[in-house]
């Protein structure tokens, strides 16, 4: 089986002015993905609980959640899932800030569901790469996320330089870890990448990979 995501629309940027966002109970908040890779979640674990409550309040108005509102109420998040898994995980009873992408005037998942999914807005793969599954099984909050660990592969990649941010592109990582997965990679997990580190470096440097946003080239780190 081979892993394509769909084509999608980009995301909308944030508002310039942050008096415009809507502060949001995290454990309120839909997701449209149905897995993290754990080892990004565990880094923001730790860096969340080293910070001072006002610091991390500050943190999270400077990154806001693109938000898809539904006329029933429901908000259904399409970016940020591994901040605030690591959140939640942390304080339960957490907010955090986001804006509206679209408003969708009727309610109920069999409605926005589609429209995301027209959108390119949802990632249908579980933690193994199987997929696309119906939208229905997409879990009703975050602590319901599998563990992809080509994801946390590719978080790995970008802090060492590897790999571009592009936080427009919905699922980004994503995509990258669908390309990976039809390179030939020794076995790894989330919380042992090392096996799989060196080549996937090389894979992501290599010219076959320049068809993906956020490739960099064979530049050093």
């Amino acid at each position: 089986m081979t892993l394509t995501l769909p084509p999608y629309d980009p995301l909308p940027p944030p508002p310039d002015d942050r008096d415009d966002l809507l502060e949001v109970p995290v454990a309120a908040l839909r997701p449209t993905q149905l897995c993290v890779g754990l080892a990004e979640v565990r880094h923001r674990i730790r860096d969340f609980a080293n910070d001072a409550v006002d610091e991390r309040r500050r943190y999270l108005r400077r990154k806001p959640v693109p938000l898809v509102r539904a006329a029933d109420g429901l908000l259904w998040m399409v970016d940020r899932h591994h901040r605030l898994r690591a959140l939640l995980d942390l304080d339960p009873s957490a907010t955090a800030w986001g804006y509206p992408v679209l408003e969708v005037p009727a309610g109920g998942p069999e409605v926005v569901l589609p429209l995301l999914a027209s959108r390119g807005w949802l990632y249908l793969h579980d933690g193994r790469g199987r997929g696309p599954l119906p939208p229905a099984s997409l879990p009703a909050g975050l602590s319901g996320l599998q563990d992809d660990p080509y994801r946390s592969l590719v978080w790995k990649l970008k802090q060492e330089g590897v790999i571009d941010a592009a936080p427009l592109i919905p699922f980004h990582e994503f995509r990258w870890g669908a390309w990976l997965r039809r390179r030939s990679l020794p076995p790894f997990q989330s919380h042992c990448l090392e096996p799989a580190l060196p080549a996937a470096r090389t894979y992501a440097r290599s010219p076959a990979a320049a068809v993906l946003a956020g490739w960099r080239g064979t530049a050093a780190d």
